[in-house]
C-alpha cells in the first residue's frame, strides 16, 4: 500500500501549521517550503477545512492555522480524508467480486487484520508528535523563531 501525494502533503501542511503555531501560515509559504504547487495545496486544504482540521483567516494578514490542537489531530484523521480507498484486494470493494473463495478466504481476513493494525498505529500518532522537534523542523522549513516571537509580542500588545 502506498499513500497518495494528497496524504503526504496534507500531513506536511498540518505539521507546518503546528510548528508555526500560534502564527498564521500562508499557503504560498507552505507551498514554497515543501515544493508543492499552490493550486494543488489550495485544493488539498478544502477538505481539511471542511473537517475542521484547519481554519482559514481571511484578509491581508490572513492565512491558515490548525482548527484544533495538534494533540487532537491524528494521522488517521488526516489520511481518512485524503485517501479514496483502502481496498487492498478485490474482496474489499463493493460490486462484482470474481473470487469464488470470498466468503471463506483467509487472505481476506489477514488483510483486514493488517489494515486494522495500520489504522491503529496511525490513530496513535498525532500532529503534535510529528511536530515535536519544533526548532529543527522550523529551521528546515525556513521559519525562524524571531517570527514567532514577533507574533506573540504583537498579540500581547493588541
Amino acid at each position: 500500500m502506498r499513500l497518495t501525494r494528497q496524504s503526504n502533503y496534507a500531513i506536511r501542511t498540518l505539521i507546518y501549521c503546528a510548528v508555526n503555531d500560534p502564527g498564521l501560515s500562508r499557503v504560498a509559504d507552505i507551498a514554497k517550503a515543501h515544493g508543492i504547487s499552490e493550486l494543488f495545496l489550495f485544493k488539498l486544504i478544502k477538505p481539511l477545512v471542511e473537517a475542521g482540521l484547519i481554519e482559514t483567516v481571511r484578509g491581508r494578514k490572513g492565512g491558515i492555522k490548525l482548527g484544533r490542537p495538534a494533540e487532537d489531530i491524528t494521522l488517521l484523521d488526516t489520511i481518512k480524508l485524503t485517501e479514496e480507498s483502502f481496498a487492498m484486494a478485490e474482496c474489499f470493494e463493493d460490486g462484482d467480486i470474481t473470487c469464488p473463495l470470498v466468503d471463506m478466504c483467509d487472505v481476506n481476513a489477514a488483510l483486514r487484520e493488517a489494515l486494522g493494525a495500520f489504522f491503529e498505529v496511525l490513530d496513535s500518532h498525532t500532529i503534535a508528535d510529528l511536530a515535536a522537534k519544533k526548532r529543527s523542523i522550523r529551521q528546515r522549513l525556513g521559519l525562524s523563531y524571531i517570527e514567532i516571537e514577533d507574533v506573540l509580542l504583537a498579540q500581547a500588545t493588541n
